[in-house]
């Protein structure tokens, strides 16, 4: 443990963060103007979503693996180079398949973050202040897309193009690289038990299931996020402020929510959102005008618990798989998004073929497709309504970390 940390480098993992909580919310704000500019299909925006979600768990996965070979430093040079890679040809690309390549090494940069800076910050700083850090720390996710989504919405009002959204981006890259720039990272230091510990206790059903149960908690989440524009724009309510509400409120369950989740069982947290998560999907998908902000606030208080509480469950219940093993839970529900990112456009476009073929046109065709996908989404937190509850049996009760630690 460092003697005396540097907080330079807490404020560079803040901003490292931003990143890609700005890769995140402005990408979902200049949707609709990159299908336009493209000639894209919803399906192929999808593709292209998808490769966001692609890239960031194989290098998470890889650099959690590798974090105590090779140090949190090069790890964020590769991100600060991913990034940046990414962001140039997105503004660069051409088409689509240039936006589908800079979308992956955007995604890469984004995993690299998530790999360097948990370990490092918990490296350098010990009890309540590595805990209370930590929590600002994650905090900066939902944070972050609160302040891209306005800033998005506003450039949008503005009639600001696409390229000068994405080039905003690059303002927190260059910040977090300069306040890494020249500093003296913590010692890496080894996981605590074996690798192929690790990977012995990982083969089991309990883990199995989690990481089945992770596959639906992040689609439920980052489903309905990331297609706002395009879902939203006719509903009677602003798709980035819709955005930016979530994340808001998500930001403010976060950061507050360490004692909260310790008062309750997990698996009954998890069960909770995933209830509120379908009430507010479903009202997304029946309601328009203000109370399309009320199923906001209901979406926010039922997806915010989730992540943090999967990678919690794994570490609480199956300690012995270790930090690959919350790895690998999350590397699941990243997977599992890109793969239904596609298939959510697709959604999309069949819907709106089958509006048109009975006479709807304009806004309406476009709400009615909007709103008969969500239906379809609302699937993902009912599957789990009826899974979670088998997480009570069998689940050994041993903590290895604190869980207000492990938000995401």
């Amino acid at each position: 443990m460092s003697d005396k940390p540097n907080i330079r480098l807490f404020y560079a993992s803040c901003f490292a963060l931003i990143t890609t909580a700005f890769s995140f919310s402005i990408r979902a704000g200049i949707l609709p103007e990159l299908g336009a500019t493209f000639n894209l299909t919803n399906e192929q925006l999808g593709f292209i979503n998808t490769m966001w979600f692609v890239g960031f768990p194989i290098s998470m996965v890889l650099g959690g693996i590798f974090y105590s070979s090779i140090g949190p430093k090069r790890i964020m040079h590769f991100a600060f180079v991913a990034h940046t890679i990414g962001i140039l040809l997105t503004i660069f690309s051409g088409g689509y398949t240039g936006l589908l390549i800079s979308t992956l090494f955007i995604g890469l940069g984004n995993g690299c973050t998530e790999a360097a800076c948990n370990p490092l910050i918990a490296s350098s700083y010990s009890g309540k202040q590595m805990n209370t850090l930590m929590n600002r720390f994650h905090m900066w996710f939902p944070g972050g897309i609160v302040l891209g989504s306005l800033i998005s919405f506003a450039m949008t009002k503005m009639q600001l193009g696409w390229e000068s959204q994405i080039w905003i981006i690059m303002i927190p890259t260059l910040i977090y690289a300069y306040l890494f720039y020249g500093q003296a990272f913590p010692e890496t230091k080894g996981e605590a038990g074996s690798l192929s510990a690790n990977l012995k206790a990982m083969a089991t059903p309990l883990f199995i299931f989690i990481c089945a149960c992770m596959t639906l908690t992040a689609i439920s989440e980052f489903g309905p996020q990331q297609w706002t524009g395009i879902i939203m724009a006719k509903s009677g309510a602003e798709p980035m402020v819709i955005l930016a509400l979530v994340t808001g409120l998500m930001a403010v369950g976060r950061y507050f929510g360490g004692e909260f989740v310790h008062k309750f069982d997990q698996t009954g947290v998890l069960l909770g959102s995933a209830v509120f998560t379908a009430i507010g999907i479903f009202l997304f998908s029946t309601q328009t005008g203000a109370m399309t902000y009320v199923a906001a606030i209901l979406f926010a208080m039922g997806v915010c618990y989730f992540w943090p509480n999967m990678i919690g469950f794994t570490a609480e219940k199956m300690p012995a798989t270790g930090a690959i093993g919350m790895s690998v839970v999350g590397a699941f529900g990243m997977f599992s998004t890109s793969i239904w990112q596609p298939i959510i456009g697709n959604w999309i476009d069949t819907a709106k073929k089958t509006a048109a073929e009975s006479g709807l046109t304009g806004d309406e065709l476009d709400l009615v497709a909007g709103q008969d996908t969500l239906r379809t989404m609302v699937t993902f937190p009912v599957i789990l309504i009826v899974l979670l509850p088998f997480c009570y049996s069998g689940c050994a009760s041993e903590p290895t970390l604190p869980l207000n630690i492990l938000t995401n």
